[in-house]
């Protein structure tokens, strides 16, 4: 195991109606908010009306910006900033998934930012300052309520690029079960994948004699896959959400990740390619993490081994590794079947054609159970395409 710090500030509230006491919450912490969300959605469940009245009740003024999208835009990070700067905003509050989040990130920071905040993604800059970030969650996916990190798409550039800072993460986080309730299938089985990826790119490692954290990720991965498919099947399921939600913050606040060297091939793959096709994340990660596992696994054998008998339930003779490891892709293939998740990027739209190349190039260096060249990330994504 190697040496490691951990710190998780962010409060987490957990529970029925609790999005009901936000203006309650956020009252020791500011006076004026921006209130960030994405499609209407939430005004037709009526979360929106729910949130306005607790805010008015605890005097808390608010500008309000929606229509973040998923893949969050630049455009409107940048509207965002601008609004924050003029209303002179204390506290974003996004109400919404990992989409949401990311954006109210991205302007949190940028509301002290006096360059272009863009840079700050591209090279890496550091930041002095960031507003904090309130989240309610309404779709478990990202892991983002708890994360340090955002990421955000460039439209002009056809460019997604991410940030880490422990600024980032949000001070409060509110999840209730009851509002995941109105999610469509499409949205629950690639969120299911997306939390799934979040430990996939932790678990598997080179590092050695990490026993328990190993055991935290393979009870995580089946607790998530056990009650994805409950809710995927019984969108009502107080008691599944739950867990889910739950499993959501867990699989990428880093606890599961500590002590180890961490992968991160899979998410940096499918960044590039979705800066120019714009893929629904846990959709395109379905689609190339089996790919990678088939590419990779002779690097650590016994790793991919303990994941295929722990996580997958493989039986077989410890003599024949190939046939373990083999059929633990199998049944997680199996498994993103049921939950209709893609079985390849041409489902996507994404075709064998020079982009592939440009993702290599830009995507090569990546993973560190076995660091991807230009050639290797391009010959996963041609296994990912499909035939």
């Amino acid at each position: 195991m190697l040496n490691f710090e951990f710190q998780l500030p962010t409060r987490m509230i957990y529970g029925k109606e609790k999005h009901k006491e936000i203006g309650q919450i956020l009252k020791p912490l500011a006076s004026k908010i921006l209130l960030h969300y994405g499609s209407n959605s939430i005004k037709k469940s009526g979360v929106y009306d729910e949130i306005i009245a607790s805010l008015e009740e605890n005097d808390i003024k608010f500008v309000e910006l929606g229509g973040v999208m998923p893949n969050p835009r630049l455009t409107k990070v940048y509207e965002g900033i601008e609004l924050c700067k003029k209303e002179n905003i204390e506290l974003v509050l996004a109400v919404g998934g990992g989409s949401v989040i990311d954006s109210s990130k991205a302007i949190a920071m940028g509301a002290y930012y006096e360059g272009d905040i863009w840079e700050v993604f591209e090279q890496g800059k550091a930041i002095e300052k960031a507003l904090p970030v309130v989240t309610v969650l309404t779709i478990p996916a990202s892991g983002s309520e708890s994360s340090r990190g955002s990421l955000i798409r460039n439209e002009e550039k056809n460019k997604k690029l991410g940030y880490i800072n422990s600024m980032l993460r949000p001070q409060i986080s509110i999840i209730n079960p009851e509002l995941f309730f109105t999610l469509p299938k499409n949205q629950v089985a690639n969120g299911v994948s997306d939390m799934m990826s979040h430990i996939f790119e932790r678990y598997f490692t080179n590092t050695e004699h990490t026993d328990v954290v190993d055991g935290l990720c393979e009870a995580t991965l089946k607790a998530i896959m056990k009650n994805g498919l409950i809710v995927y099947n019984d969108n009502c399921n107080l008691d599944a959400w739950f867990e889910l939600g739950l499993g959501g913050t867990l699989a990428h606040n880093n606890m599961l990740g500590i002590g180890r060297q961490q992968d991160w091939a899979c998410h940096d793959i499918e960044q590039e390619l979705s800066g120019i096709y714009d893929l629904p994340h846990g959709a395109a990660l379905a689609a190339i993490t089996p790919s990678w596992m088939e590419y990779v696994y002779k690097d650590n054998i016994n790793m991919f081994v303990q994941f295929a008998v722990n996580v997958m339930g493989v039986e077989g003779g410890y003599r024949d590794p190939e046939y373990i490891i083999k059929e633990g892709i199998s049944r997680l293939r199996d498994f993103y079947n049921k939950l209709n998740l893609p079985s390849n990027l041409t489902e996507l739209g994404v075709k064998n054609d020079s982009n592939l190349e440009l993702v290599a190039n830009m995507a090569r260096g990546v993973g560190s159970l076995k660091k991807l060249d230009e050639k290797d990330v391009l010959e996963i994504l041609k296994m990912s395409i499909g035939n």
